[in-house]
């Protein structure tokens, strides 16, 4: 580095350290130097104002750093990320639709009920008997539910057939492990908290119901090949091999959001593919747990389309100014869920910090899944998802590559 230049990577690092100290876990993980944490800690207090200032003044120094294109386009996309949170945090103004642009380089309209209507016809033969569609949806759900006493004995059993496949499939660090935690009160079903060292703590909230069906996904979003497995390969290769301090922090509201939330959604597809239904039901089935994993996997595939209705929810609420009321209608009319389900929805969708966040979810998991689709004939999934556990890619680098 030249004298007098800008450590880019490390001034993003120490950046991200700040938003921390406004709203705190917004650094989802940081796995660098405690030295370099101790010293922004020990800093003034941050002003929003002068964080989006130093984002600004990073993202100009880009332009004169000597790293690769692949590094530039990923802190230039995290920055302008970073940039826009502390335009939000000090009260200026930014349309719901910029936010969501500038966090995640995504554009997001309302869904087609077209769509949701086509999917719930699926469902209707899927799930016949009496009673509107709705009822029986829930009965479906409801059958599946996971006696509350016996969940960390499937989490636990789940993760580690999962681990096995992944192990196999794409390589692990000997030393890398996954503790679980049954917690309350929290607006997520599922969070991996990433600790360093290969070691992550995933805790699953009890407040929500957990189907047996619905298990395998969470297991394999939070774990395996999901956030732990990517967090384990990026920093045995991109931190550890390679030297790239910008991936010791993990940050909320950025596109590497987008992608990790994206590649976690598709982690059940990633490491069993078709017939995942049996599969988990043989095995949670040898701890006495029953439930039909062919229908799960059918229903499953039906009601895919559905995941958008959140985004609406989103939409309707930050950009088009609706009422709750109708906020909470229109996600118990198309995503078939309870008033207390969307009103459990509604509340991740207006927490501060996760707003936007849904996005992550619903446009992460379409713009993968269709890379994914569209690999070369003859490359097996396992050799595409491995380029998402261990490039730098962003979502503009993903659509640019879907437009070739």
């Amino acid at each position: 580095m030249a004298s007098g230049a800008v450590d880019v990577p490390l001034e993003y690092v120490r950046l991200g350290l700040r938003f921390d100290r406004l709203e705190q876990g917004f650094v989802d993980a940081y796995t660098g130097d405690r030295r370099v944490r101790a010293a922004v800690e020990a800093e003034p207090a941050p002003t929003p104002r002068g964080l989006r200032d130093q984002a600004r003044g990073l993202l100009r120094e880009l332009d004169a750093s000597a790293l690769p294109a692949d590094r530039v386009d990923f802190l230039r996309g995290q920055l302008t990320g970073l940039e826009c949170t502390a335009r939000k945090m000090a009260d200026e103004p930014v349309g719901y639709v910029e936010e969501v642009r500038s966090y995640f380089q995504v554009d997001v309209d309302l869904g087609d009920p077209a769509t949701y209507a086509a999917a719930h016809t699926e469902l209707e033969d899927l799930l016949p008997g009496s009673g509107s569609l709705a009822e029986r949806y829930a009965v479906h759900r409801r059958r599946e539910e996971c006696p509350p006493a016996r969940l960390a004995e499937a989490v636990h059993a789940l993760s580690s057939a999962l681990r096995d496949r992944v192990r196999g499939l794409y390589g692990l660090p000997e030393s890398e492990t996954v503790t679980y935690e049954v917690v309350t009160d929290q607006p997520w079903s599922g969070f991996n908290y990433y600790e360093g060292d290969y070691r992550s703590r995933v805790a699953i909230n009890a407040d929500l119901p957990h189907r047996l069906g619905q298990l395998p996904h969470l297991v394999a979003h939070e774990a395996y090949p999901g956030h732990h497995t990517e967090h384990c390969r990026k920093e045995r290769g991109l931190v550890a091999r390679d030297s790239h301090l910008e991936h010791t922090v993990f940050l909320v509201n950025t596109p590497e959001c987008l992608m990790a939330e994206g590649l976690a959604d598709l982690g059940v597809e990633a490491a069993i593919g078709a017939g995942w239904g049996p599969w988990a039901a043989e095995v949670l089935g040898d701890l006495g747990l029953r439930f039909d994993g062919g229908l799960a996997e059918r229903v499953s595939a039906a009601a895919a389309p559905l995941n958008r209705v959140r985004q609406d929810a989103a939409l309707m609420l930050h950009d088009r100014g609706a009422a709750t009321d109708d906020v909470l209608a229109h996600l118990q009319r198309w995503s078939l869920v309870s008033h207390d389900r969307a009103v459990q929805q509604l509340r991740f969708l207006t927490h501060p910090l996760w707003r936007a966040y849904i996005t992550t979810y619903v446009e992460g998991y379409d713009l993968l899944a269709g890379w994914l689709a569209a690999r070369p004939d003859g490359v097996p999934v396992a050799d595409r998802f491995l380029r998402l556990l261990d490039e730098p890619l962003t979502p503009a680098r993903i659509t640019a590559e879907l437009r070739r």
